[in-house]
C-alpha cells in the first residue's frame, strides 16, 4: 500500500504533513513521491486566503485523475480548507473521499481505513491536540533545517484573518518538549531550527501566565549541536525589553526579527483590528536596531484593506521609505467570508489594489537592493544549502539574514568544496535587490 502526499500553504502546514506522514510510516504504508503510483493521496490544503483556496482545490481536482490514469482508491482533503468548510467541501467535492481538519493529523489512519472501506468521511471537529517530541514525523525539508511549532491556533481576531476560526485557540507547548524536540532533531543532523506559531511572541502566556519565548530561546541555545535557532511570526505586542535582550546577546538566536505589522496608518490598523499604533511600531523598530547590533527585520504589509484612502495608502508608502525594513512581502487584501472585514463597506477594486500592491514592491525593491549593498565588504557566516546547477564553483546559501523560503539566497563564488549543511564565513562582494555575491573566507 502506497500513499502520496501534497502539501500547500505556510510551514505551520508542513509540519502537520510532515507528522501525517509519520503516522503513516509507522502503520506500515509505504510513501511515493509518485501520484500514478499511490493507492492513497492526501491533499494538505490552505485557506488564508482566495488564491491558496483556488490552488488547493485545482490540485484536488488534479490528483482525482489519478482515479482514472492511476492506482489512487482514496482521495483524502486535509488541513485548513476541510477544517472551514468542513461537510460542504465533502457535499460539493465528491471527488474527495474524505476531509481531514487541522486537529485530525493523528486520526489519519482512520481517515485511510474508512476511504478505503468505501465511505466518505469528515472527521474535522475541534480539537486542541498538540504534537509532542515523540509524535512520529518524517520531515521534508533538507537534513540542516527543520521547523518547530512552539504553539497552535491564535486568540488575535483580525478582522480580516480566518485563522482563529480555522486552527483554534492559542495554545503553547511546552518548553522542555520542545528542547528536547529540537535535541532530538540536532542528533539528526539539523543545524538550524526555525520556530513558528501563529503568533510566536505571544508564546507561553495560556500554560505559564507570561510570554515566555525569551525563557524559551535561552533554554534551546543550551542544545550542543545547535548552531542557529530563527522565529517567525513575531507579533509587535509582546516583543518584551528581555526578549529583545536574548536576541543581542545568544549568539546561537539569528539576529533576524520578523514583525508583522500589516499597515502603518492608525486609522487603517484600528479598522484590522489590530492593537498596535504607528507610534508603537516606529518605536519598537527603533530600539531593535539600537540594541541589537546587525539586526535584520523582516513585515508583511497588506494594501487595498476596506475602505484604505489614497492618503491612508501613502502613509504607508512613506512608513516603509522611512523606516528602510530589511525585507519586506506585500499582499492585496483577500475578501473572506464569516470575517468582520468581509461586510464592511469601500471595498476597494481590484485595479486599484494591484497599483498599489505594485507601487509599493516597487519602493521596497530598492530599499532592499541599497540595505543589501550596504553590506558589502562585511564577513558574515553562511550556511550552504547546495550549489549553483549551471556555475559548480559558485554555492548557494542563507546569512542569519535570510530565512528559508521566503527571503534571498546568498551565492558564494569560488566555493568548491562546501558542501549542504556546512556554516562558512564569506565576505560581501555586491549586494542586488534580494540576493547578494560574496566570496568564502579562509580560516
Amino acid at each position: 500500500m502506497k500513499a502520496g502526499f501534497i502539501s500547500l500553504g505556510c510551514s505551520k502546514n508542513l509540519v502537520d504533513t510532515e507528522i501525517m506522514l509519520g503516522e503513516l510510516r509507522d502503520h506500515g504504508i509505504e510513501l511515493t513521491n509518485n501520484p500514478a503510483e499511490a493507492d492513497i493521496l492526501i491533499v494538505n490544503t490552505c485557506a488564508f486566503i482566495q488564491s491558496a483556496k483556488e490552488e488547493s482545490i485545482t490540485t484536488v481536482l488534479n490528483m482525482a485523475d489519478y482515479k482514472e490514469s492511476g492506482r489512487c482508491r482514496s482521495l483524502i482533503v486535509a488541513g485548513c480548507l476541510g477544517q472551514r468548510y468542513k461537510q460542504e467541501l465533502l457535499d460539493e467535492l465528491p471527488e474527495a473521499d474524505a476531509i481531514l481538519g487541522t486537529g485530525a493529523w493523528g486520526r489519519i489512519m482512520e481517515a485511510v481505513e474508512e476511504t478505503l472501506k468505501g465511505r466518505r468521511v469528515v472527521i474535522a471537529d475541534e480539537d486542541d491536540t498538540l504534537y509532542d517530541e515523540k509524535t512520529p514525523r518524517i520531515r521534508t525539508t533538507p537534513d540542516y533545517t527543520a521547523y518547530v511549532k512552539i504553539a497552535e491556533g491564535c486568540d488575535n481576531r483580525c478582522a480580516f484573518c480566518a485563522i482563529p476560526q480555522i486552527r483554534g485557540r492559542f495554545r503553547s507547548r511546552k518548553i522542555e518538549d520542545i528542547c528536547k524536540e529540537v535535541e532530538n532533531l540536532t542528533e539528526q543532523g539539523v543545524r538550524e531550527v526555525v520556530f513558528i506559531a501563529q503568533d510566536s511572541t505571544n508564546y507561553g502566556r495560556d500554560i505559564y501566565n507570561r510570554p515566555a519565548l525569551a525563557e524559551l530561546l535561552r533554554e534551546v541555545v543550551k542544545v550542543p549541536k545547535l548552531k542557529w535557532v530563527r522565529t517567525l511570526y513575531c507579533y509587535p505586542k509582546f516583543f518584551t525589553d528581555e526578549l529583545i535582550d536574548v536576541y543581542a546577546t545568544e549568539p546561537k538566536v539569528c539576529k533576524y526579527v520578523d514583525l508583522p505589522l500589516q499597515h502603518a496608518h492608525n486609522s487603517v490598523l484600528k479598522s484590522m483590528h489590530r492593537p498596535d499604533t504607528q507610534e508603537q511600531m516606529i518605536t519598537l523598530i527603533k530600539k531593535l536596531r539600537e540594541r541589537i547590533p546587525g539586526v535584520t527585520i523582516r513585515s508583511t504589509f497588506i494594501v487595498g484593506f476596506p475602505g484604505e484612502t489614497d492618503a491612508q495608502y501613502q502613509t504607508l508608502r512613506n512608513f516603509l521609505i522611512e523606516q528602510r525594513l530589511d525585507k519586506v512581502g506585500v499582499f492585496t487584501y483577500s475578501r473572506e467570508e464569516d470575517t468582520p472585514a468581509y461586510n464592511m463597506e469601500n471595498q476597494i477594486s481590484e485595479e486599484v489594489m494591484q497599483e498599489r500592491y505594485h507601487d509599493l514592491m516597487s519602493v521596497q525593491s530598492k530599499i532592499s537592493e541599497e540595505v543589501n549593498q550596504s553590506f558589502e565588504g562585511k564577513v558574515i557566516e553562511v550556511l550552504v544549502e547546495g550549489r549553483d546547477e549551471e556555475q559548480p564553483n559558485i554555492a548557494v546559501g542563507r546569512s542569519y539574514r535570510e530565512a528559508p523560503e521566503v527571503d534571498g539566497q546568498v551565492y558564494i563564488e569560488g566555493d568548491t568544496e562546501s558542501k549542504p549543511g556546512d556554516v562558512i564565513k564569506v565576505r560581501i562582494l555586491q549586494g542586488f535587490t534580494y540576493d547578494v555575491v560574496g566570496e568564502p573566507v579562509k580560516e
